[in-house]
């Protein structure tokens, strides 16, 4: 890339991996968007996360995170049902991505207390930035829904989507963990 800034987009439109030009409120624009709004909020969240012997797998975990929404967001741009085979096999969404975040999921959960009731997002900065990039994600994943139904993205990453949420969940409780702040309990508020 040579500029930045290209002109292309300036009439409301921009294109799929395909080539083919696209209203910027597109469906597949819509999901790549949340996708990449998630990575941002990651990176916030790696930007608070102190630099401790303690965290250094989870920020390497964080990164690879993030490198993994870049091939997330390269499959959303290339709808199966007209991208070429060559395209598609080049966007290919890799299921190891999905394996990594359940072992990092169930590795975190065994130094976690139980939990028994709902937490309110917060904490640390990087707690609650991780709790804000996992609520993008559900957005990015109801994005992602109607697309896979109907079978224009790879069911990869559908479930690497819903899987990224828990593990993004889960992170933000390690960390809040290891940082020594407590979980706010959610109490039902009554009006009596």
């Amino acid at each position: 890339m040579t500029k930045i800034y290209t002109k292309t987009g300036d009439k409301g439109e921009t294109s799929l991996f395909t080539g083919e030009r696209v209203p910027k409120s597109n469906p597949f624009i819509e999901a790549v968007g949340a996708v990449d709004e998630c990575n941002s909020a990651l990176g916030a969240a790696i930007a608070h996360l102190p630099e401790r012997d303690d965290l250094a797998d989870t920020h390497k975990a964080l990164t690879a995170v993030q490198h993994a929404l870049f091939d997330v967001g390269a499959a959303l741009a290339t709808p199966r049902s007209s991208a070429s085979e060559a395209k598609i096999k080049k966007t290919h969404f890799d299921v190891h991505a999905t394996e990594l975040l359940e072992q990092w999921i169930d590795a975190m959960d065994k130094e976690l207390p139980k939990l028994t009731q709902f937490i309110l997002p917060g904490g640390h900065p990087s707690g609650a930035m991780l709790h804000l990039a996992r609520s993008v994600c559900r957005r990015a994943e109801r994005r992602v829904a109607p697309l896979n139904t109907h079978t224009d993205v790879s069911d990869d990453v559908f479930i690497y989507l819903n899987r990224l949420s828990d593990y993004l969940f889960v992170a933000s409780r390690y960390v809040n963990h290891q940082l020594s702040q407590p979980e706010t309990h959610w109490q039902h508020e009554r009006s009596d």
